[in-house]
């Protein structure tokens, strides 16, 4: 577990920086793909399967609508002609620097607590009462009636059915 940890670390990181690197949208949206793909892997291992599985559905789903409109709107989406991804290279890599190393003064400077007691058995039902409290099984309801409502609102807003044409 320690070993797919690190790998999927690694390629977390790797391919974020891709994303920078890249000369093509196309190719930085993959990269992003892999990143995010590789965070989510990163959850599943540490048992939030439930975060987990949601970033790996979202970040497919979302790189996927991204592509379809890079497909569709931009001049270059496979990155035949080179582009640049960075703008302000010198000023991007110095913020990113100072921002790096406050993050990692704070890591290292922090008093970090001491674990008091044993991890809970299902860490995805205690981060839900955690950040919900008993309002979780609420929210979980008015999630399933908004996402009732997105698909009511699409389907009211066609004015044209299957067979109208």
């Amino acid at each position: 577990m320690s070993v797919a940890f690190w790998v999927l670390a690694v390629l977390a990181v790797a391919s974020g920086v891709a994303v920078f690197v890249v000369d093509s949208m196309a190719r930085a949206t993959f990269a992003l793909l892999a990143s995010l793909l590789a965070v989510g892997g990163t959850l599943l291992l540490v048992d939030l399967h439930y975060v987990g599985v949601l970033v790996i559905l979202m970040m497919v789903m979302e790189m996927l609508v991204m592509a379809v409109f890079m497909i569709m709107y931009m001049m270059n989406p496979g990155g035949l002609t080179p582009m640049k991804m960075v703008h302000n290279p010198r000023g991007a890599a110095l913020i990113a620097g100072a921002v790096f190393v406050l993050l990692a003064a704070g890591v290292f400077l922090s008093p970090w607590p001491e674990r008091k007691g044993r991890p809970p058995a299902d860490p995805t039902r205690a981060l839900g009462l955690s950040i919900m409290g008993p309002k979780m099984l609420v929210m979980m309801v008015i999630g399933v009636a908004i996402l009732a409502t997105m698909i009511s609102t699409v389907v009211l807003a066609t004015h044209r059915g299957r067979y109208d044409r």
